[in-house]
């Protein structure tokens, strides 16, 4: 008996090695790249819906359509497109000083306050990367702020230290004209890059675990930011002077300086920044109508440009939406999934799209508020 059943045990298996293999389903390039872009954390460092949510009668939570002019981002099309966590732009132009500015400033603080609060089981407050990790792990939108301009500061570190334990974690030094203590990439020089007052506002931002934003700077105050911080630096929204000349994108140079201080240039869609031919039809003054179009391919350009100049570890995405006018084929948030898959298209491993799309801001988030952590404890022995 024993050995019958062993026979018909080695039958058994023998037939089984024998028996043609079940065809495996190969994954296609559509379906890898939506599922790449699913298991990402996806950020976007500046959307400027800010300024939407103050406006009687739009609702956030409710899907508008991007070709009747109304904006581009909203909670419905986050979710269609996949964007898991966006900082706000807190923004006004550089022409508000003073008191005025800093009132505006906290309205606008408080419009994504407010609408954290409101759906909580849909959107969440974040500040640090651990709660922007807490909050995809809760199937929440992380809702995060930058201010966008140190004219809003009034030129007082007691301020800047309120909008940091309000929750804004980055601080553009200068927006398109030049501060009474930093020079833009918009207007004529008038303090040489820095004062000695802007070295304190980047040297308190490090303190306090705020993120430097270099983006609108001109060339010298980005130079004396890099120098002067003690942290890695952030260009939030951001793209690449090699491929159009406008001022506010970076050199070459200066990308390779942000990426070896630790730091992160997130690219930016305008499409003026994103098209030499168009930047240069602009300051014509070219009619709109006649403009060169510009596609939605020019963002993966930028990307794939600076990726070169620094690796994927120091690359990802500032879209500017809300704020500026969007290539064709990137009408809204919506169609975020579309860098995805050209990325993995150009053959970047999954973990390289997976840093573009939101690792490499969230390492750096972390770095800093490491640094200030760091900082505040060497100010505290000292004491």
């Amino acid at each position: 008996m024993g050995k019958t059943l062993a026979l018909v045990v080695f039958a058994a298996a023998l037939l089984s090695a024998q028996a043609p293999a079940k065809k495996t389903t190969a994954e296609t390039p559509e379906a890898r790249a939506a599922r790449i872009h699913k298991q990402a954390i996806v950020v976007d460092t500046h959307i400027d819906t800010t300024m939407m949510l103050g406006r009687d009668g739009w609702d956030f939570m409710v899907r508008h359509q991007p070709e009747s002019g109304e904006n581009h981002v909203d909670l419905p099309r986050m979710r269609e497109g996949g964007l898991d966590a966006a900082f706000f732009s807190i923004y006004m132009p550089g022409t508000v000083t003073g008191p005025e500015a800093v009132k505006r400033a906290l309205i606008l603080i408080d419009h994504v306050r407010r609408l954290t609060e409101q759906h909580p089981n849909e959107i969440a407050l974040a500040t640090t990367a651990a709660e922007v990790r807490a909050a995809n792990k809760a199937g929440r939108i992380a809702a995060l702020m930058g201010m966008e301009g140190g004219h809003m500061i009034d030129d007082s570190l007691a301020v800047l230290r309120e909008y940091q334990r309000l929750g804004v974690r980055y601080l553009t030094l200068s927006h398109s004209v030049n501060t009474n203590w930093s020079d833009s990439s918009g207007d004529k020089p008038a303090h040489n890059g820095l004062t000695d007052f802007g070295k304190d506002v980047v040297r308190e931002l490090n303190r306090l675990g705020v993120m430097v934003d270099i983006s609108h700077v001109s060339d010298k105050t980005f130079w004396d930011a890099i120098e002067t911080s003690k942290a890695p630096l952030v260009a939030s929204h951001s793209s690449m002077r090699a491929i159009s000349g406008h001022p506010r994108n970076m050199t070459d140079d200066m990308v390779r300086a942000l990426g070896g201080k630790g730091g992160v240039v997130m690219i930016n869609y305008s499409v003026g920044f994103l098209s030499n031919e168009r930047y240069e039809a602009q300051q014509k003054n070219v009619p709109s109508a006649e403009l060169p179009r510009v596609s939605w391919e020019k963002i993966v350009d930028h990307i794939d440009h600076a990726v070169k100049l620094v690796g994927p570890t120091h690359v990802g995405l500032g879209s500017d939406f809300d704020g500026t006018t969007v290539p064709d084929g990137m009408e809204d948030v919506s169609k975020l999934p579309k860098i995805t898959a050209a990325l993995l298209a150009k053959g970047y491993s999954e973990q390289d799209v997976k840093n573009i799309l939101g690792e490499n801001i969230l390492r750096l988030l972390e770095q800093v508020e490491g640094v200030g952590r760091q900082l505040r404890a060497a100010a505290s022995k000292s004491d």
